[in-house]
Protein backbone atom coordinates (compact mmCIF):
# COMPACT_ATOMS: atom_id res chain seq x y z
CA UNK A 1 0.00 0.00 0.00
CA UNK A 2 2.11 3.01 -1.40
CA UNK A 3 0.66 6.37 -0.58
CA UNK A 4 -0.67 7.82 -3.58
CA UNK A 5 -1.22 11.42 -2.21
CA UNK A 6 -1.82 13.28 0.84
CA UNK A 7 -4.15 11.74 3.00
CA UNK A 8 -4.10 7.97 1.33
CA UNK A 9 -2.04 6.37 3.87
CA UNK A 10 -2.00 7.64 8.23
CA UNK A 11 0.69 5.43 9.76
CA UNK A 12 0.39 5.12 13.19
CA UNK A 13 2.34 3.69 16.44
CA UNK A 14 3.25 4.31 19.93
CA UNK A 15 6.50 5.78 21.45
CA UNK A 16 7.39 4.87 25.43
CA UNK A 17 9.46 7.08 27.54
CA UNK A 18 9.68 8.22 30.84
CA UNK A 19 9.82 11.08 33.83
CA UNK A 20 12.16 11.82 35.87
CA UNK A 21 9.19 11.65 38.93
CA UNK A 22 8.49 7.61 36.87
CA UNK A 23 5.53 8.44 35.42
CA UNK A 24 5.43 6.20 32.49
CA UNK A 25 4.58 8.09 29.20
CA UNK A 26 3.02 6.38 26.46
CA UNK A 27 2.63 8.33 22.93
CA UNK A 28 0.68 7.90 19.79
CA UNK A 29 2.16 9.40 16.94
CA UNK A 30 0.15 9.57 13.32
CA UNK A 31 1.91 10.66 9.89
CA UNK A 32 0.70 11.81 6.97
CA UNK A 33 2.68 8.74 4.66
CA UNK A 34 3.03 10.98 1.63
CA UNK A 35 4.01 14.56 2.74
CA UNK A 36 5.47 12.98 6.27
CA UNK A 37 3.66 15.26 8.33
CA UNK A 38 3.13 14.75 11.88
CA UNK A 39 -0.51 14.71 12.09
CA UNK A 40 -0.49 14.40 15.54
CA UNK A 41 1.43 13.10 18.95
CA UNK A 42 -0.81 12.67 21.65
CA UNK A 43 0.87 11.99 25.45
CA UNK A 44 -0.71 9.99 28.21
CA UNK A 45 0.21 7.56 30.97
CA UNK A 46 -1.77 4.82 28.73
CA UNK A 47 -3.76 5.31 25.87
CA UNK A 48 -6.57 2.61 25.13
CA UNK A 49 -8.68 1.79 21.81
CA UNK A 50 -10.91 4.64 22.53
CA UNK A 51 -8.32 7.09 23.04
CA UNK A 52 -6.85 6.64 19.33
CA UNK A 53 -10.37 6.43 18.03
CA UNK A 54 -10.56 9.96 19.61
CA UNK A 55 -7.39 10.93 18.42
CA UNK A 56 -8.38 9.53 14.42
CA UNK A 57 -11.03 10.92 14.44
CA UNK A 58 -10.32 14.35 15.85
CA UNK A 59 -7.47 14.27 12.62
CA UNK A 60 -10.20 13.94 10.34
CA UNK A 61 -12.39 16.40 11.02
CA UNK A 62 -9.33 18.86 10.52
CA UNK A 63 -7.75 16.73 7.98
CA UNK A 64 -10.20 14.32 5.95
CA UNK A 65 -10.07 11.16 6.02
CA UNK A 66 -7.32 8.92 4.43
CA UNK A 67 -7.71 5.54 2.86
CA UNK A 68 -5.76 3.64 4.63
CA UNK A 69 -4.57 3.51 8.17
CA UNK A 70 -1.25 1.14 8.69
CA UNK A 71 -0.24 -0.28 12.28
CA UNK A 72 1.30 -3.17 13.63
CA UNK A 73 -1.01 -5.85 15.50
CA UNK A 74 -1.29 -3.74 18.58
CA UNK A 75 -3.70 -4.71 20.87
CA UNK A 76 -5.11 -1.04 20.57
CA UNK A 77 -5.03 -1.16 17.14
CA UNK A 78 -6.98 -4.81 16.62
CA UNK A 79 -9.69 -3.82 19.40
CA UNK A 80 -13.06 -4.66 17.57
CA UNK A 81 -14.37 -1.06 18.79
CA UNK A 82 -10.97 0.06 16.58
CA UNK A 83 -11.95 -2.05 13.44
CA UNK A 84 -15.66 -1.23 13.77
CA UNK A 85 -14.87 2.19 13.90
CA UNK A 86 -12.50 2.10 10.63
CA UNK A 87 -15.34 0.04 9.18
CA UNK A 88 -17.70 2.58 9.61
CA UNK A 89 -15.66 5.58 8.82
CA UNK A 90 -15.12 3.49 5.25
CA UNK A 91 -11.58 3.39 6.28
CA UNK A 92 -9.11 0.42 5.38
CA UNK A 93 -6.36 -1.23 7.86
CA UNK A 94 -3.15 -2.38 6.77
CA UNK A 95 -1.62 -4.25 10.08
CA UNK A 96 2.25 -5.02 9.22
CA UNK A 97 2.95 -8.36 10.05
CA UNK A 98 4.30 -9.32 13.55
CA UNK A 99 7.95 -8.89 14.30
CA UNK A 100 8.35 -6.82 10.65
CA UNK A 101 8.41 -3.51 11.77
CA UNK A 102 9.50 -1.72 8.87
CA UNK A 103 6.07 -2.72 7.03
CA UNK A 104 5.07 0.65 8.92
CA UNK A 105 8.74 2.25 7.99
CA UNK A 106 7.55 5.66 7.79
CA UNK A 107 6.03 5.37 11.29
CA UNK A 108 9.13 4.06 12.66
CA UNK A 109 11.49 6.56 11.23
CA UNK A 110 9.41 9.25 12.53
CA UNK A 111 9.25 7.59 15.70
CA UNK A 112 12.90 7.13 15.99
CA UNK A 113 13.85 10.62 14.73
CA UNK A 114 11.04 11.40 17.92
CA UNK A 115 12.85 9.65 20.68
CA UNK A 116 16.41 11.00 19.20
CA UNK A 117 15.39 14.96 18.72
CA UNK A 118 13.10 15.18 21.67
CA UNK A 119 12.44 12.37 23.72
CA UNK A 120 16.57 11.93 24.54
CA UNK A 121 17.04 15.69 24.33
CA UNK A 122 14.00 16.47 27.01
CA UNK A 123 14.36 15.79 30.61
CA UNK A 124 10.78 15.98 31.70
CA UNK A 125 9.78 16.35 35.00
CA UNK A 126 6.15 15.11 34.70
CA UNK A 127 3.91 14.08 32.36
CA UNK A 128 2.23 17.66 32.23
CA UNK A 129 5.40 19.01 31.40
CA UNK A 130 6.18 16.33 29.02
CA UNK A 131 2.50 16.73 27.45
CA UNK A 132 3.34 20.42 27.22
CA UNK A 133 6.65 20.33 25.92
CA UNK A 134 6.20 17.41 22.46
CA UNK A 135 3.03 19.30 21.89
CA UNK A 136 4.94 22.30 21.28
Amino acid sequence: MPPKGRNSVWCYDFVFDSCANGQQLKCLTVVDEYTRECLAIDVAGSICSKRVIDVLSQLISVHGAPRYLRSDNGPEFVSLALLRWARDERLESVLSDPGKPWQNGTNESFNGKFRDECLAMEWFRNRLEAKVIIQD
